[in-house]
């Protein structure tokens, strides 16, 4: 009894089983209850579902000679579960290990600034890179993500400063254009109150009209000089 239920295999959808008999392939175990010949044949579940592995920090030094540590994740699923039993050992692992080294040196051909603005970019460069060493175990990887870029502390200083520069030199260009938009519309204002009569006698009005709403201040009243022209010619008359 003990030797007929060692003979029976049960695989999950998930699952796909590969069968060996007297130490040779024989043969690929698809899901469902399967049987196999104890002691002469052997099998070996193989999980087909995506993994996620998460490449741990890396210390890399870019192209402009930036030293920094990254890491990221990369998904991956067993293509041919032949391959990814036969041709490697630890198929897991040994996908870990070349993706941690071929972080670095794709890291190693970008600067800095190309590390930072194009994380996509570098990403599909190291799964390029990891699928096409890994199709002879059978595997396919899907994505690489870069998830963290850390930075030594004195270069977050400078680029913290660089970055404070910039933003007080859009501050100086926005205020600066402000002043000359506001100077050329004073300088169209006077122009209209010099060549209209009567406008800046209408204006210095308005300015009282103003003024008065606020009873807590006090109007010091400067009489234009057109009112005492006109005072003038009334005296003469």
């Amino acid at each position: 009894m003990p030797l007929l239920l060692s003979a029976v295999r049960v695989i999950y959808e998930y699952e796909r089983g590969v069968k060996f008999t007297l130490g040779r392939f024989s043969g690929t175990m698809e899901p469902g209850l399967r049987f196999i010949i104890p002691i002469i044949q052997t099998m070996t579940k193989v999980d087909v579902r995506i993994k996620a592995i998460d490449v741990p920090d890396q210390d890399a030094i870019t192209k402009d000679n930036v030293s920094i540590k990254v890491n990221a994740v990369l998904y991956y699923k067993v293509s041919d579960v032949k391959k990814a039993i036969i041709e490697v050992e630890h198929y897991g692992y040994a996908v870990s290990q070349l993706a941690q080294t071929t972080m670095r040196d794709v890291v190693g051909e970008v600067s800095l600034d190309q590390l930072l603005s194009s994380r996509d970019s570098v990403s599909k460069r190291i799964k390029e890179i990891v699928d096409k060493a890994t199709d002879p175990w059978g595997i396919k990887v899907d994505s690489v993500e870069l998830k963290h870029v850390e930075l030594p502390e004195g270069l977050k200083r400078v680029i913290g400063k660089e970055a404070e520069a910039e933003r007080e030199k859009r501050a100086v260009i926005i205020k600066a254009g402000g002043e000359v938009i506001a100077s050329t519309n004073l300088a169209k204002a006077a122009k209209t109150l010099a060549t209209s009569p009567g406008a800046l006698h209408l204006r210095t009005l308005n300015t009282l009209n103003d003024l008065s709403s606020d009873q807590s201040n006090t109007v010091v009243f400067a009489v234009p000089l057109e009112i005492l022209k006109a005072f003038e010619t009334i005296k003469k008359k």
